[in-house]
């Protein structure tokens, strides 16, 4: 059965039989999380949610993954919803004290564009209409507190008070926060969460596409484009961002630039959603923080056609991307920018193929990409050349970019490790997961057992975490629930002894940015490998140490959880992040 247009659209299409059984309106939830592709629902049990938490553990087709907290669950949903494009992370917190735990993590599921599904337990009818001083509540009577905190960070958000409208409501949040892929609330009542409902809607898919393109814009739009790049013989650079993939036109996007020809970049924000194996591949543009090389062919390309931008400071190397606006078409979620011209409703999720259909057709486009040249995208700068032993960022990530794999998962805290990162050149198919926007610290540890719990049901690579000392310290609860659910991860401890990435900001030797030393090769058996049977622990002081552990075949097999501790220099950090700082005098 196709997918409806849109919602009207699968509201007119239900069939009218009236025959169908009926199941509980938190069995319908399920159903339709089941359906958007969620096999995992992560969260903590609270007494609002436990008798939804009954049917989720016996539903067959999702499987409950019990958190250490609300925050790290929330973070697990986010991860996992960005390693499975077009489906979404769910997350099941408690009336009150748990989602508001968990609120940091949807909102840096906001701000990045990840649609993450957060369904709160929440009183009973009855309880809401005699507000008796609950637990849970600010004693007050104000029992829908929670739920306008939460419409601050949702695109659309449902309490779901009436059983003869609960199906409706669950369709339209759930087809919101594919659509729009942003976070949403599904506050459920403990005594809703069971009234028997009618699941004659299950007939009609949930509508997952944007409503379809004016014809009449969409047409002078594709137009235009197509005169610009012809009359830019060839010369166009395409810059690849985040939205590209949030908004599931990865696929659209690899189609038009291989039939197309162009050059092709990525901002931080975007890096992997193009293999960067890819022959026009060019590398990353951040600003003045990007090569010379690189940077000239995109600053001085007759036409710029940007694709899904998100112009955030470190997305743009703290706002120094100097991308001519009279030279440059934007394509986003619900608009096209011509030049000086913006076209509204004109979304690329629609334009793209008919964009590629048209540019396919013309001759002249074809023959003028042949003679574009892109550089090879490799690591700029040498290994180190200092001759000491310690472990330098200089020496790290090139070594790190020879270990990494087709397919792997690398998870990068905001920090020295997501800068560190930023320059290796993956592997094809290699996933590039951060935080960019948002950097939440300890974001990745949360992050990381969604994307390898999204990882493995996709059949994907090894997932690798970078992680400083000082970030896993806020986290650090996760690496049970990895160890319980049987993932695999490699985490990689950067130990400098504190915050490193606040000390290239300020307070380079201030207290506050000191952190209390752990013995990390012991912290896996503490959080439940007892018997050391399910993971193995490493410290390593020196490059030789390091570069023995990375051609050990059996290490990089990952078949069992590992932890690296990597001793490093308190004050040394990637490049990218040194010449950052200098842009904005820090």
């Amino acid at each position: 059965m196709s997918t409806p247009a849109t919602f009207e659209d699968a509201v007119t299409a239900l069939p009218k039989s009236g025959t169908e059984p009926q199941m509980e309106v938190g069995v319908y939830l399920l159903h339709r999380l089941e359906e958007l592709g969620v096999k995992s629902f992560f969260g903590v049990p609270g007494d609002f949610n436990l008798g939804f938490l009954d049917l989720v553990e016996d539903y067959p087709g999702i499987d409950w993954v019990g958190t250490c907290n609300e925050l790290n669950a929330a973070y697990a949903a986010d991860g996992y919803a960005r390693i499975k494009p077009g489906s979404v992370g769910a997350v099941l917190t408690t009336y009150g004290v748990g989602e508001l735990s968990a609120i940091n993590g949807i909102a840096g599921a906001y701000a990045e564009i990840v649609p993450v599904v957060h369904v709160a337990g929440f009183p009973s009818l009855t309880d809401q209409k005699n507000k008796p001083l609950l637990h849970h509540t600010l004693g007050d009577g104000r029992y829908n507190a929670y739920a306008q905190a939460a419409d601050l960070f949702a695109c659309s958000q449902t309490i779901l008070n009436n059983a003869d409208t609960a199906a409706a409501e669950i369709d339209r949040v759930l087809s919101d926060c594919v659509i729009q892929s942003r976070p949403v609330y599904i506050a459920l009542p403990t005594d809703v969460a069971y009234i028997k409902i009618s699941s004659e809607r299950l007939k009609v898919p949930l509508p997952r596409l944007p409503i379809p393109n004016n014809a009449e814009g969409e047409s002078a739009v594709i137009e235009e484009v197509v005169k610009l790049i012809e009359e830019a013989e060839g010369d166009v650079a395409v810059l690849i961002d985040a939205a590209a993939v949030r908004y599931n036109v990865a696929e659209e996007v690899k189609d038009f630039v291989e039939k197309s020809g162009f050059a092709v970049y990525a901002s931080p924000m975007g890096k992997s959603v193009i293999s960067e194996h890819y022959a026009k591949y060019g590398g990353l543009y951040i600003g003045l923080l990007t090569r010379p090389e690189i940077k000239n062919k995109i600053e001085d390309a007759k036409l710029i056609l940007s694709i899904g931008a998100v112009k955030s400071d470190l997305n743009t190397g703290n706002f120094t991307a100097k991308l001519d606006i009279s030279r440059t078409i934007e394509l986003h979620h619900a608009t096209t920018k011509i030049r000086h011209a913006e076209y509204p409703g004109i979304g690329m999720k629609h334009l793209l193929p008919k964009l590629t259909s048209a540019l396919s057709s013309s001759s002249s486009i074809k023959s003028s990409t042949l003679s574009v040249s892109v550089p090879k995208w490799t690591y700029p700068i040498p290994q180190d050349p200092s001759s000491g032993d310690i472990i330098s960022q200089a020496w790290l990530w090139p070594r790190i970019g020879e270990f990494l794999r087709p397919k792997d998962v690398v998870v990068a805290e905001t920090g020295t490790s997501a800068f560190g990162v930023l320059d290796i050149p993956f592997p094809d198919g290699a996933v590039f997961v951060s935080q960019i926007l948002w950097g939440s610290i300890g974001w990745t540890v949360g992050s990381t057992l969604g994307a390898a719990m999204a990882a493995r049901e996709r059949g994907l690579g090894r997932t690798i975490l970078f992680i400083g000392d000082g970030s896993l310290q806020l986290t650090v609860q996760e690496l049970s629930t990895m160890l319980r659910e049987g993932l695999k991860p490699i985490v990689f401890v950067l130990n400098n002894n504190g915050y490193t990435i606040e000390r290239a900001i300020r307070g380079e030797r201030r207290k506050y940015n000191d952190v209390h030393n752990w013995d990390y090769t012991h912290l896996l058996k503490a959080l439940g490998d007892i018997d050391g049977t399910r993971s193995k622990s490493y410290a390593v002081n020196t490059k030789a140490e390091l570069n023995t552990l990375l051609n050990n075949e059996t290490f990089a097999a990952a078949d069992l959880m590992q932890v690296v501790e990597m001793k490093m220099e308190k004050f040394d950090t990637p490049y990218v992040l040194k010449y950052s700082n200098k842009l904005v005098g820090v």
